[in-house]
């Protein structure tokens, strides 16, 4: 646990890049402050939203309340709109040719492979993977929501919450094993959503990129992130569509900011406690508080240095890392040790243990050939 915490401390000293990236969108959008140059406005807007969801965030009553319901307006428009656009018949007619491809890749490829594309294929990866380390922030939400047994527990709250939040409460009801199937059922109706609209979405979106982008030989980059993709709701609704595109995409990334602040400060504040019990003098809302003010100002610092498609890479890649060694770690904690503490019925399966082996395996060998990436292709 303690590996894992160190790597992922490291892959989200860069995650203000996601506000870095909303900058991208808002800053040709609006051309804001006037006479200011491009890279001065993206970072304008990027402090700007970070201030308005660290102060959101701050003093909030339930943190967790406000992350979700601005995550969920932000996916159901998002949603639509890409709905919308893939039904243009510009991209309706790329269908068949794009699923084919899903099928059978074109070989030999377009282009010959080039080795400076391997972090933006490990990333795209770990983010179609439902982000590396993020996979961690699940069961935090899961507990914030009240799912099962957390009902009994109490949220994070910010300054205006009234509740304080009880470390490492927690029972096993007498009745848990007749409950298991119930809660067996949910957790996988719940993960589904996840693990579907994910797949959905980035399905879309490349859908798009084939259909719209690709003709054209264009590609986000540098402080084009959100403004090459506009094109996709420009196809349907002209100029008011292209702008409708940059408002979603930066309520998009600076949201997947204000989520991460949240998850990563939580985790932090986890951890302390857990690792130093000393630290429980304080409450898990004052460390939480720390955390989160400490996690926007590095934030803050680290996209200073980069373009925001650099520092998502970095961290992405950071990520992978980390999600090469879950599988082992989970192996231990899952079939090891919970058994020994839990009656067996209340542990992961044994076909949970397959699904991991092969998901391990896989992303292991994604990593070996990431690293050693410069001898294959010379081979």
């Amino acid at each position: 646990a303690l590996v894992l915490w160190v790597l992922l401390a490291l892959s989200f000293l860069w995650f203000g890049s996601f506000a870095s990236g909303g900058g991208t969108a808002l800053a040709p959008l609006t051309h804001f402050p006037v006479g200011w140059d491009e890279r001065s406005q993206r970072l304008f807007w990027a402090y700007s939203s970070i201030a308005v969801f660290f102060v959101a965030l701050v003093f909030s009553r339930v943190v967790y309340t406000v992350v979700e319901r601005f995550m969920e307006v932000v996916a159901v428009v998002t949603l639509v709109g890409l709905v919308i656009a893939c039904s243009h018949p510009a991209v309706l007619a790329q269908l068949p040719s794009f699923t084919r491809g899903l099928i059978v890749p074109q070989w030999p490829p377009p282009r010959p492979w080039d080795p400076a594309d391997a972090t933006k294929l490990l990333t795209a990866i770990t983010f179609a993977g439902l982000g590396g380390f993020w996979t961690l922030f699940y069961s935090y939400w899961l507990r914030e929501k009240g799912a099962g047994m957390a009902s009994r527990m109490g949220h994070v709250e910010g300054l205006r919450g009234r509740h304080e939040v009880e470390f490492e409460a927690g029972a096993v009801p007498s009745d848990a094993s007749a409950a298991l199937p119930m809660w067996r059922r949910f957790l996988m109706v719940d993960s589904a959503v996840g693990i579907i609209g994910n797949i959905v979405t980035t399905l879309m979106t490349c859908l798009l990129a084939y259909a719209v982008l690709h003709p054209q030989g264009l590609l986000p980059d540098k402080y084009e992130l959100a403004v090459v993709q506009s094109r996709f709701f420009e196809l349907s609704w002209g100029a008011p569509g292209r702008m409708l595109f940059l408002i979603v995409a930066a309520a998009f990334l600076s949201d997947t900011w204000m989520a991460t602040a949240d998850a990563v400060a939580r985790i932090h504040t986890d951890c302390l406690l857990s690792f130093f019990p000393s630290a429980r003098r304080w409450s898990v809302k004052r460390w939480y508080l720390i955390c989160l003010v400490i996690g926007t100002v590095v934030t803050c610092v680290t996209m200073l240095f980069s373009e925001p498609g650099p520092l998502i890479l970095l961290s992405a890649l950071i990520g992978f890392l980390g999600t090469v060694s879950f599988a082992v770690f989970l192996y231990l904690l899952n079939h090891r040790l919970l058994p020994r503490h839990l009656d067996r019925r209340l542990c992961p399966q044994r076909w949970a243990a397959i699904g991991l082996g092969v998901s391990g395996t896989a992303y292991a060998a994604l990593a070996l050939a990431y690293l050693f990436r410069d001898q294959i292709a010379t081979r």
